[in-house]
């Protein structure tokens, strides 16, 4: 495919709780947790964050890492499971919050915690269509988890952002090609009206997870004709931080391919960005002629593989915006009052 990478920007807000303020709310062991999970603590939103803050905030740095004109992006797509509106558009906030031409197509996916991807191939079809000349792709969620569920110790907040272009002297990555493996098999769930997503015990792992990310990755490189020894780096969707090291483990990676790109046990599960930021995270750090799979996964079920190669135009770029080890690192602890106090989980 002539397409690939021209810019990207990610968005983690300040606030963390450590697994160890949660357990002491349930009565759990956080030592157990810390080792079943890989997690330490999680990211949480400010009580004036949402997801269209988050994805405004990612696509700013998108924008000004690419160095473009954003009257240049022809398409906006927002993937996230926590939308703030029911009806009416996240990717038009965006739009206008980076001052982009009312001339474009937009819209918002939901596909769990691959509807970022799937931005992402979108806009590689239009740009290669010659549709667009730019897409903007973004991942941003502010995750849920009812109060003493498993999942409040990893449900996250975070977004990130990716413009797509033709392969140019802009292009900081080419996207070689991707490869998709959706089945019906319900292993996460929020029907309408419910605060809180349901998860299907036994079908969250082999049947969910491991199925649909091991099968995309295996169906992209049969296609490519790769092995993992071709690759620097390799990044999966992270509910966890135990699972893609398994993933890793069952493909042929080693540990070494993975950790650059794992970002679960320091924010915990950012949902739609959790795959598109742990590859943000791995091209602030990559050279020149490196190879990257990236995989994600969404509840429902499904994932997207795709395999992409840096480019030297990353060396000039990636310094122009925040990376994503800039906001790991800024943080404030908070303990579960106030969690619970910016989460809303109490109301006056």
């Amino acid at each position: 495919m002539d397409v690939g990478i021209v810019g990207y920007g990610v968005y983690i807000p300040w606030y963390r709780i450590r697994v160890e303020e949660i357990a002491k709310v349930w009565g759990d062991d956080p030592e157990n947790i810390k080792r079943g999970l890989l997690v330490e603590e999680k990211s949480v939103p400010g009580p004036d964050e949402d997801t269209a803050t988050i994805a405004v905030e990612a696509a700013r740095n998108a924008v000004k890492q690419a160095g473009i004109d954003p009257q240049g992006i022809g398409a906006i797509y927002v993937g996230s499971e926590s939308h703030p509106y029911a009806v009416k558009p996240t990717a038009t906030i965006v739009a206008e919050a980076i001052e982009a031409t009312p001339d474009l197509t937009a819209a918002d996916y939901e596909f769990a915690c691959k509807a970022g991807t799937a931005g992402i191939q979108t806009c590689m079809g239009a740009v290669e269509a010659g549709m667009i000349k730019y897409g903007m792709a973004i991942g941003s969620d502010t995750a849920q988890g009812a109060p003493g569920d498993p999942l409040e110790y990893t449900a996250a907040a975070g977004g990130c952002a990716f413009i797509v272009g033709k392969n140019g002297s802009e292009t900081l990555a080419t996207i070689d090609d991707t490869y998709s493996y959706t089945t019906d098999t319900p292993d996460f769930w929020r029907r309408d009206m419910r605060p809180y997503p349901k998860h299907g015990g036994r079908f969250t792992g082999k049947p969910a997870y491991f199925k649909h990310v091991l099968s995309a990755a295996n169906g992209l490189l049969r296609k490519l004709q790769l092995t993992p020894q071709d690759f620097a780096y390799v990044v999966f969707h992270q509910p966890n931080g135990k699972f893609p090291m398994h993933a890793a483990e069952e493909l042929g990676f080693s540990k070494e391919q993975v950790v650059p790109g794992l970002l679960a046990p320091k924010i915990g599960n950012t949902y739609s960005g959790s795959a598109m930021m742990g590859l943000a995270a791995v091209l602030d750090q990559a050279k020149p002629g490196e190879r990257i799979l990236v995989v994600s996964y969404g509840s429902g079920a499904g994932s997207d593989a795709f395999s992409i190669v840096v480019r030297d135009t990353i060396e000039k770029k990636r310094n122009a915006a925040p990376k994503v080890l800039d906001y790991v690192n800024r943080k404030v602890n908070i303990d579960y009052a106030a969690y619970v106090k910016f989460r809303r989980l109490l109301v006056k």
